[in-house]
């Protein structure tokens, strides 16, 4: 079984925000900043990973980022600003 992760994307703080599931975080940010990974992503220039969680499980990664996804705004800013309140981008201890 592998695990994998769900992580939040953004071009600036409280920017833009983009949530995704991945088993292999190191090629799927690769991906996001080569313009390979989502359109969105691409479109909005969101190059900043602001937030990681990990998971024992691609299963329960999944199940989170769909949770994620339905919340609002306000939630999620909060979220990201409990774990990492100066929005850093957090590539550099998480690759």
């Amino acid at each position: 079984m592998r695990g994998g992760f769900v992580y939040i994307m953004t071009n600036r703080p409280r920017g833009v925000l983009y949530i995704g599931m991945t088993a292999d975080l190191i090629g799927r940010i690769g991906q996001h900043r080569a313009g390979q990974g989502s359109s969105f992503c691409r479109r909005y220039g969101l190059d900043r990973l602001v937030l990681v969680e990990e998971y024992p499980t691609i299963e329960e990664a999944i199940v989170r980022e769909k949770r994620l996804k339905k919340w609002n705004r306000d939630w999620k800013l909060e979220l990201i600003e409990a774990a990492n309140p100066e929005w850093g981008d957090l590539s550099g201890y998480h690759l």
